[in-house]
């Protein structure tokens, strides 16, 4: 991005695996020393497939990475009270007894019928026996097997009717609250992809050092066996000695082992991962929550190594028939939102900036699936806009359909209009000393509109001058109008328009001494004209752009006086020098008038690995002279470089040292028609063969020039050293440029040059040999060579 920028991902996700459990009874077991611990007792009774908390990746981006913990969907199954759920099962029973009792005493003895109900005074007659209760008897066998059976029936009916009574109680006393010092696990299956303690108690009421109630307790062994991941589960809460220790105990649940495997919902998934599913599932006998936890890891581990983090699996089915179906959520866009926000980050409704001139820029659109990939490109994109200070790219659930994705553009936008101003003050030469008259001011003005009428389109202004008393001499002027899209906002090479008027001064490299030459008086060459491009975007860094340019070129000498041929160094310090040397421009007055199109292709699919560049690199630049007028030069000047950034070795998973790279480039140029010096090829300098100065090696017609550079990483400074070798040759084109410059400057028209250096930041320090001299040289410089 040109503008700094940090993003942040944040990753957090909640999603649930359910299958058919069976109703599973929950109570708090007693503790058999100490205190009798609080009980509940409960039957759980709920619909619904195996349910376990899955790690989501569900991306929030922001200014850098990070993952942040994901949660757990709690399971709401109907919980029914021991008190409401015995009570009509207890009457039917009892009911169904006394009928049984009843068409047995009928069949044997009419008068069994007074001993169940009420006892008897008969204790020999059909299990009569004294007594209210009918205890004692001995007669008809088959009566006294049901009368037994009758008995242990009530006596368990009574057992369960203190449960219910101490139920009830618990439920009256609800708000009655302990003191949670602790919660542990018991039993609790581990492993990849499984829910970890930290998981299941994340939602929970029973937290360390949380007051707790006996319905919230039932209400936790509910959410735990809900899951559907356990058989059973128990919980046994032991004092301490300021409150209670939680102790839930689990039992895996087993299934039949697994015969076949399906996926439901996936659109992008290959049919290949079922298979692999099935085979690991077939290592094992049984269908258990490990089994179903590396289907998750396979399936999801896919989604994520292709950058779809909402890829899940809400839930699997079938379990009990060894037939499960994995039913996927892949993570579907429903909407794409832009929020405007203040510096505080608080919305503020709508902005400046329409948001379609954001939308436009987003990879993604509704009805794709969410990748991070493209929110990272959305992300760097709309930097490049430079109409904000803060973009995030937000996904979270929709609110409609939580499985499916809505994403907000967090937008802070920036100042519309810029306005800046630097001033600087030299002290002209003169005679004795300086005083406030000698005072030359100088400086630049520099105006912006970023976003004109919401739309993207920016304008931009500069002056520049070392001298506002007489800014003739040297000033320098740009505007520039840039329209984005336009072909329209459908337009899928992002068509951009470039309109600038200029003037600028540069030092030409063309007329320098050679190494055993004296000092060469300088010459500068001003352009003033306008450009008109267009640009097509066909990746990021790979473009393709066409323009049409129309300027004036001059050429001056130091004093600032049009100068149509070069000079060399005088005898006579007064004079500066004499203006014999090569021709400065086409014509003979030291003005051009030209005319030309230019074109200009870059392939580039060059990333960043660890800071530095990796990939390839291919230019070529075209440029066309028209010669439309009498004296406009008629040419052609073609340019094309390569650059490979091969990596040796890839960099370990966590690490951060930058990778060894190996660097190729070959660069080769060629004029072809009329040349002007302005136009001719200069070899030597940082960007061409290090260890020279600019233009030192030649100035020619055609060129060729090749580099290899070798970075290797320095341990635990994160940045590489490099060594390098470069050469570069005119072709012996030198001499077929008017005035032929390299040799009238004794330039050697070839040159070589080895060294080496470290890259520091932006920074790069180096020793850089000349070859030719055998000399070499230490150097400071900024940015990239290649």
């Amino acid at each position: 991005m040109a503008a700094s920028s940090s993003a942040m991902f944040s990753v957090s996700a909640k999603c649930t695996i359910r299958t058919q459990p069976t109703a599973g009874r929950l109570n708090v077991r007693r503790n058999p020393s100490g205190p009798a611990p609080r009980r509940i007792a409960g039957t759980v009774r709920y619909t619904g497939r195996v349910a376990f908390p899955i790690q989501h990746a569900r991306k929030q981006i922001v200014a850098s990475a990070q993952n942040s913990p994901f949660s757990r969907t709690e399971a709401s199954p109907r919980l029914t009270s021991a008190a409401s759920r015995t009570g009509p099962v207890r009457a039917a029973r009892n009911a169904a007894l006394t009928a049984c009792g009843v068409a047995l005493g009928v069949l044997m003895k009419p008068t069994a019928l007074l001993s169940l109900f009420g006892g008897g005074n008969d204790g020999g007659n059909a299990a009569g026996g004294g007594g209210g209760d009918g205890g004692g008897g001995d007669g008809n066998p088959f009566f006294g097997e049901a009368k037994a059976y009758a008995d242990t029936a009530e006596e368990e009916e009574e057992e369960e009717e203190e449960e219910d009574i101490g139920s009830d109680d618990a439920a009256e006393e609800g708000d009655e609250k302990f003191l949670c010092e602790g919660v542990k696990a018991v039993n609790l299956v581990a492993g990849p992809g499984i829910p970890t303690q930290a998981e299941l108690f994340e939602g929970l009421y029973c937290q360390p050092g949380a007051m707790v109630s006996r319905k919230q307790l039932s209400e936790d062994l509910t959410t735990l066996l809900s899951t559907g991941l356990f058989q059973n589960v128990d919980a046994n809460v032991q004092p301490t000695g300021k409150g209670y220790v939680v102790e839930f105990s689990f039992r895996e649940k087993v299934w039949p082992g697994m015969v076949e495997f399906k996926v439901s919902g996936a659109t992008v998934l290959p049919d290949d991962i079922e298979e692999q599913v099935l085979r690991e599932a077939r290592k094992s006998k049984y269908t258990t929550v490990r089994v179903l936890a590396t289907a998750k890891n396979i399936i999801e581990g896919y989604y994520q190594e292709k950058g779809l983090t909402f890829g899940t699996i809400s839930h699997f089915d079938g379990m009990e028939t060894g037939k499960v179906l994995a039913h996927i959520i892949e993570g579907e866009i429903t909407s794409v939102n832009c929020v405007y926000v203040d510096g505080n980050g608080n919305p503020v409704g709508s902005g400046s900036t329409n948001p379609r001139v954001v939308r436009r820029e987003l990879p993604f659109r509704v009805g794709q699936l969410y990748n991070v990939e493209d929110a990272k490109r959305a992300l760097r994109d709309i930097f490049l806009l430079q109409l904000f200070d803060n973009v995030q790219v937000v996904p979270k659930p929709d609110d409609n359909d939580p499985q499916k994705v809505a994403v907000d553009i967090v937008l802070k936008e920036r100042p519309l209009k810029t306005a800046e101003v630097e001033l600087e003050w030299q002290i002209a030469p003169g005679e004795g000393r300086p005083d406030l008259v000698s005072a030359t001011p100088g400086g630049s003005v520099f105006l912006e509109h970023r976003n004109l009428e919401g739309e993207g389109r920016q304008l931009y202004g500069s002056v520049s001058t070392s001298n506002f008393f007489a800014p003739q001499d040297d000033l320098g002027f740009k505007v520039e109008y840039v329209r984005p899209y336009l072909w329209g906002d459908h337009d899928p090479k992002r068509t951009s328009l470039n309109v600038s008027a200029f003037n600028s001064r540069k030092l030409s490299p063309v007329f320098t001494g050679g190494p055993f030459a004296d000092e060469v008086p300088s010459i500068w060459v001003d352009r003033a004209g306008a450009k008109v491009t267009v640009t097509e975007q066909y990746t990021r860094q790979s473009k393709l752009t066409a323009g049409l340019v129309v300027e004036e070129v001059t050429t001056r000498d130091e004093q600032g006086d049009p100068c149509p041929c070069g000079m060399r160094a005088s005898a006579n310090p007064q004079m500066g020098g004499e203006a014999d040397g090569p021709p400065t421009t086409f014509s003979e007055t030291g003005t051009d008038r030209i005319t030309f199109v230019q074109a200009n292709l870059t392939r580039d699919n060059t990333y960043f690995c660890n800071g530095t560049p990796v990939g390839s690199r291919d230019i070529i630049t075209v440029d066309q002279g028209l010669g439309l007028l009498p004296g406009n030069p008629f040419y052609n000047r073609m340019v094309a470089s390569m650059t490979r950034f091969i990596m040796l070795k890839k960099p370990g998973r966590h690490s951060e040292a930058p990778p060894p790279v190996l660097v190729v480039h070959a660069k080769a140029g060629n004029v072809i028609g009329d040349l002007t010096s302005y136009d001719t090829f200069t070899l030597g300098g940082p960007y061409s063969v290090r260890g020279y100065n600019v233009g030192e090696l030649a100035a020619c017609r055609r060129f060729i020039e090749a580099a290899v550079e070798l970075r290797v990483p320095v341990p635990k400074l994160k940045t590489h050293a490099y060594g390098f070798y470069e050469a570069a040759h005119d072709l012996n084109s030198s001499k077929e440029v008017p005035g032929n410059p390299t040799e009238f400057y004794r330039r050697m028209g070839a040159g070589n040059s080895w060294g080496g250096g470290m890259k520091i930041g932006a920074v790069r320090a180096e020793y850089a040999r000349d070859c030719n001299t055998s000399k070499g040289n230490v150097f400071v410089r900024f940015g990239e060579r290649f």
